[in-house]
């Protein structure tokens, strides 16, 4: 499992991370045969968040697809606690690894897996140990995600093992593999299962990814050394800086829905995270932008041209999230029965919101990108304020008007945020952006 699954694609693309970060464009190595080594390198990231997505949509399908709609709802739920403890765990350890280079790199990378392993493991047992004694469908999944925990964070970690190690193709192949135990093992459970089952099914079909990826990872850092894992709980460790940023850019939405779900009504994160699941592909398309946008613009003229360029790129991916949105809406029910089983019926019904919400994304995505060029300081401030303006748009439409009122809620919430960031863009622009770098 690769990615973050939580509801729609972050509109924060985080602190800068240098080339060769998942998702990111890796640096071209030096030489005359730099620039094939380059291009392939690129190409491996590339098909890696490709194959990391293809992985994240067809969990959901497949869970919805085997399972009924308040079954599925609950495994929303337990899915998005994931989504919240992958996001975490890739700011704190991931993020801070690909800052390494030099021939300490080889070390840090065991390091940082073997702290992933053992952190997750304690995590994992806590959380297990936390939901056993309370029933319903939520606290038996959740008691699932403890048991497998280590396996699937620590698989996902290791991709950015591979990253800082310059061996993408590698992280591409584990992927792949864990593609290939997802699909099926999910598709072969029996339908009416339930939430803690599906769990187990995606969480134990990780294991041969994840030795792969153990075996691979011991074999390209041979002689290495270890570094101590209680190094990554020094003050000084950035992944602290990068869990604060992840929980005031993503981390508090997914929490609200959770807490949405847990609270008040399953069905809605059911409903909401299905709707979400169709635009896998807009989600693929904003990780890329968040992604290869900074190194490509840093090709333009700084200011207007980088502003213009992103302008340009936010049109096109709204019109594409509204083409999508249409074609979505025009699928007969047989059809979006195949895709989401029972949830189908209340996902459809999210589609207009959903969309616009997407469409209103791609305007945010693009914004937060520039603004990341010309004045990354600027970007945090607005994370903090328009996450709460989604909450509380959130829960107010929730409450105004049921699932589908938390959906426009969602999209407002997006909405306002895209023209937050746009306003802040031409503020820039207007004053210069190495004044407000320095701001």
């Amino acid at each position: 499992m690769t990615g973050t699954p939580g509801p729609p694609a972050p509109e924060n693309p985080g602190p800068p991370l240098p080339a060769g970060t998942p998702g990111t464009a890796p640096a071209a190595p030096a030489g005359g045969g730099g620039r094939g080594r380059a291009v392939w390198a690129v190409g491996a990231s590339v098909a890696d968040q490709g194959v990391a997505a293809l992985t994240n949509i067809a969990v959901v399908v497949f869970a919805a697809r085997q399972a009924t709609a308040r079954d599925f709802a609950d495994f929303a739920v337990v899915y998005m606690v994931f989504a919240v403890l992958l996001g975490a765990a890739t700011a704190y350890v991931g993020q801070a690894l690909v800052l390494r280079r030099g021939p300490d790199a080889r070390r840090h990378s065991r390091t940082s897996a073997l702290f992933t392993l053992l952190a997750s493991a304690a995590l994992g047992a806590a959380l297990a140990a936390a939901t056993v004694p309370v029933g319903g469908g939520i606290a038996a999944g959740l008691t699932a995600l403890g048991l497998v925990l280590p396996v699937v964070l620590t698989q996902d970690g290791l991709r950015y093992a591979f990253s800082v190690l310059g061996r993408p193709h590698l992280a591409l192949a584990a992927d792949l593999l864990r593609l290939a135990g997802a699909v099926p093992a999910l598709a072969l459970q029996p339908y009416g299962s339930g939430p803690a089952r599906l769990v187990l099914a995606w969480g134990l079909s990780a294991l041969p990814a994840l030795l792969l990826s153990a075996v691979l990872l011991l074999r390209v850092t041979r002689g290495a050394g270890q570094g101590p894992p209680r190094s990554l709980l020094s003050r000084d460790h950035l992944g602290r800086r990068f869990v604060v940023e992840f929980g005031v850019g993503n981390a508090g939405t997914q929490l609200a829905v959770i807490a949405l779900g847990s609270l008040a009504n399953p069905l809605a994160v059911g409903a909401l995270r299905g709707a979400s699941t169709l635009f896998g592909p807009m989600n693929v398309l904003f990780n890329a932008a968040n992604g290869f946008g900074p190194p490509l613009l840093g090709r333009l003229r700084p200011g207007r041209a980088q502003a213009r360029a992103t302008a340009a790129a936010a049109g096109l991916l709204a019109l594409l999230a509204a083409a999508w949105a249409t074609t979505l809406a025009l699928l007969p029910d047989t059809a979006g029965r195949q895709l989401l089983g029972d949830t189908w019926s209340a996902a459809a019904g999210l589609l207009p919101a959903t969309g616009s919400q997407y469409a209103a994304m791609a305007a945010g995505v693009c914004g937060m990108v520039t603004l990341r060029v010309l004045a990354p300081r600027t970007t945090l401030p607005l994370q903090l304020v328009f996450s709460l303006i989604s909450i509380c748009l959130l829960f107010g439409g929730y409450a105004l008007g049921g699932v589908l009122g938390a959906a426009w809620g969602l999209c407002i919430g997006s909405a306002a945020k895209a023209a937050a960031v746009w306003l802040r863009v031409r503020r820039v622009l207007r004053g210069g952006p190495e004044r407000e770098r320095g701001s």
